[in-house]
């Protein structure tokens, strides 16, 4: 009976979920320094704010960000500072010559649990998917669609976003791919830093 809606969530959450932005640059810089396990760990994190999302959809707190321009702009204000940190960080560790003598000019490893928090901010911050799970929960989904069934939808989307990010952790962190795309040194460092604050800077000021 419900066929017809999960399909149409789905097509939606794909493009959406393939489309360059913060989750796939932060994804993709984690992996590039950590390997697989830090990208997957921030995969999960990613994939976790899914839940955030449809949680307060459910409870109709987001349609109450979307009718209060305040308090809506304070959470992209908070995205987009996040973001713009993160980019400047990246930035400034491929600025750092580290030598023999002093390796601890060098940035450590992020653990599991940081990994994670990474991802689940990154994506729990974003407005842009307040406004998709917004759009999905009021004019996708139809109000009278049992909460267990929306539930379902919800936990879909969660686990569809943790194998995408996952795999594409995968394949970024294959040693080969891994090893040619840091060939490219400080300049891709450099790259995704400044990735990431032009899209604070989109955030900030259009809030898409």
């Amino acid at each position: 009976m419900y066929w017809a809606e999960f399909f149409t969530i789905a097509i939606a959450h794909l493009f959406a979920v393939a489309s360059p932005g913060p989750d796939f640059a932060v994804v993709m810089q984690q992996s590039m320094r950590g390997g697989t396990r830090s990208g997957v760990w921030t995969s999960l994190g990613v994939g976790s704010a899914i839940l955030l999302h449809v949680t307060y959809c459910l409870l109709g707190v987001a349609l109450l960000l979307s009718q209060s321009p305040a308090l809506f702009n304070t959470m992209k204000l908070l995205a987009a500072a996040y973001l713009f940190y993160l980019g400047v960080k990246s930035i400034r560790t491929s600025l750092i010559k580290p030598t023999a003598e002093d390796e601890t000019l060098q940035e450590p490893l992020l653990s599991a649990a940081h990994a994670f928090a990474r991802g689940f901010l990154t994506n729990g911050l974003n407005p842009k998917a307040t406004l998709f799970f917004l759009a999905l929960f009021t004019v996708v989904i139809d109000p009278n669609t049992p909460t267990t069934i929306q539930i379902m939808y919800g936990i879909y989307l969660a686990v569809a976003t943790f194998l995408w990010f996952a795999f594409l952790s995968r394949i970024l962190g294959v040693p080969r791919v891994r090893l040619f795309i840091l060939g490219m040194g400080v300049w891709l460092e450099r790259a995704m830093g400044a990735i990431l604050i032009l899209i604070s800077l989109q955030i900030a000021l259009n809030g898409i």
